[in-house]
């Protein structure tokens, strides 16, 4: 049995045994059966802002200080409009973990706009979005108790990326990213009954042990509260920051079907299109092809397009299967008649209740391949 690196310091009780690590690196395609269906969502993708306390060799998301900006409560508006104008149901908000601890000029915008944190003014975007009929899912990285109670009743969802419980040179520096703090991000969605993303990293430096422990970390977590939702298998792909070679169909393949293997039926395995084959995964046990925006690029890899609706259709027909759009939160997280529910706020649940976008998708409505399509 072994720890994960920093569980200790961030109070995190995740061991893996090894008879499990053993199993999962057992794991082969031929192991899992094919998802029966494909889902997705459609979003509007909202950097609130290109700031972050990493500096990931692989990532392209976040500019330096004195470069990076906030994105303006107007602007948000506009472009949370512009989404709910185009169909989509998800207000995806992203910045860099916080972003406002070495970025004086970020720091400075938050006061002259009157929030006291970053925390203070995502809180006020998801209110923005609500207004303007999308529901929120914030992935602002690392979050303390404090930071997440204070924006959860505005979220459908949240999400953090684990990417890997290893301790990589993708991640070194002087402020590396900590396994453990990652896993406490993830926990702490847990004890505040917050329907939760995460995912790993394929490519960093990780080798397969590291993978097999990643996901069953993951699974760990979701036993003791039952609150993720998804867990995304993204390949790191070239860019201008990083020019190693992405993992090869064969290994992601196996990353996959362990993924389905790992985790309980409960949690969809998921695959983002612009990034990975997903033909060529389908028969691995892949159920969601995530959040697709028709409006926006994808902020966190820009090189690589979303795929227009039709293609996503051309995917489910590939694997003989169909293709349901979803809601940002699953729909065994949402209220039902005479069950309790915890895992929604009331506003949440008013919102989904009387948005007839929000009905519609639960209903099971043809999906319209019409509209902005990049």
């Amino acid at each position: 049995m072994s720890s994960i690196p920093g569980t200790d310091e961030y109070g995190v009780d995740v061991e893996i045994r090894d008879a499990d690590r053993e199993a999962a690196l057992a794991v082969r395609p031929g192991d899992v059966e094919p998802a029966e269906e494909l889902t997705f969502a459609r979003n509007v993708f909202v950097p609130l802002t290109t700031a972050c306390r990493y500096t990931c060799t692989y990532c392209t998301y976040y500019d330096p200080p004195g470069e990076a900006e906030l994105m303006s409560p107007e602007a948000v508006r506009e472009t949370c409009r512009n989404g709910a104008a185009a169909g989509c149901t998800e207000a995806l908000f992203t910045f860099g973990d916080d972003p406002d601890d070495r970025y004086t000029a970020v720091h400075d915008q938050l006061t002259e706009w009157g929030f006291d944190s970053i925390h203070d003014y995502l809180r006020r975007a998801c209110e923005i979005a609500l207004e303007e009929g999308l529901l929120p899912h914030a992935n602002p990285g690392d979050q303390t108790r404090e930071q997440m109670s204070h924006v959860a009743d505005v979220n459908a969802s949240m999400g953090v990326m684990l990417e890997t419980t290893a301790d990589v040179q993708a991640h070194g520096g002087p402020r590396a990213k900590n396994p453990g703090q990652r896993l406490h991000t993830i926990e702490v969605a847990g004890d505040l009954g917050v329907p939760f993303t995460t995912g790993i990293l394929v490519g960093v430096g990780e080798d397969w042990s590291d993978r097999a422990d990643s996901l069953l970390a993951i699974r760990a977590l979701h036993k003791r509260y039952g609150h993720v939702q998804e867990v995304i298998v993204q390949p790191v792909s070239p860019n201008e920051r990083w020019t190693e070679d992405p993992p090869s169909r064969e290994t992601m393949r196996r990353v996959v079907a362990m993924a389905r293997a790992v985790l309980p039926e409960d949690v969809a395995v998921q695959v983002p299109p612009n990034l990975a084959d997903a033909r060529a995964l389908l028969d691995c046990g892949v159920e969601d092809l995530g959040g697709v925006s028709p409006v926006t690029k994808d902020h966190i890899n820009p090189d690589y397009a979303w795929p227009a609706l039709r293609e996503l259709e051309d995917i489910a027909d590939h694997g003989g299967v169909p293709l349901r759009e979803r809601l940002p939160v699953y729909e065994h997280f949402l209220p039902n008649e005479g069950v309790e529910n915890e895992w929604v706020s009331d506003r949440i649940g008013r919102a989904i209740e009387s948005g007839e976008r929000y009905q519609a998708v639960l209903s099971g409505e043809p999906l319209d391949a019409s509209g902005p399509q990049h």
